[in-house]
């Protein structure tokens, strides 16, 4: 595993999936957003082992907590599960650096803000263009397939983000 994410597969960006029983595949921005992709990268495949609160830095086995239909789904709280935590391969946190990408598709894939330092290890993948995110949640990454599963996923949310159904990161890591 190299630990630089802009270095991965020459002249082609990091790919990783997620998976449960069908799943999706996500390419990173690493050369626009590299602090951000590898720490993406490194809770896809769990290479940190434990973070600072005792627990494993690894989105497999964590949950999509939030999912507001035509918005965004929401997951990667590795620490509660519930949309009130997370935790950076970095520490608790760390800060938003970058927004030149923005919101402009489904499958947009950008860092949902744990507090006010920054963030952590939750995400959001957009199902629709939205612009309210721009210039408050990095982009650092967009879907390349699944969006099939997007589509389900966004189904079992309401408008308060509750969910109805659970939908777990089964699995995860790096594609070669």
């Amino acid at each position: 595993m190299n630990p630089n994410p802009t270095k991965y597969r020459k002249g082609a960006p990091p790919l990783f999936g997620i998976k449960g029983n069908r799943g999706i595949v996500i390419e990173l921005f690493a050369d626009s957003t590299p602090i951000t992709a590898e720490n993406f990268q490194a809770l896809c495949t769990g290479d940190k082992r434990i973070g600072t609160v005792g627990k494993p830095l690894h989105y497999k086995g964590s949950t999509f907590h939030r999912v507001i239909p035509g918005y965004m789904v929401h997951g990667g709280d590795i620490t509660q599960g519930n949309g009130t935590d997370g935790e950076s391969i970095y520490g608790p946190s760390f800060a938003n650096k970058n927004f030149v990408k923005k919101h402009i598709s489904p499958g947009i894939l950008s860092m949902a803000k744990t507090s006010t330092l920054g963030n952590g290890s939750q995400f959001c993948i957009c199902t629709t263009k939205t612009e309210w995110p721009d210039r408050k949640q990095v982009v650092f990454g967009e879907m390349v397939e699944g969006f099939e599963v997007l589509k389900a996923v966004d189904q079992i949310g309401s408008s308060s983000g509750l969910t109805y159904k659970t939908v777990m990161a089964i699995d995860c890591g790096q594609l070669c």
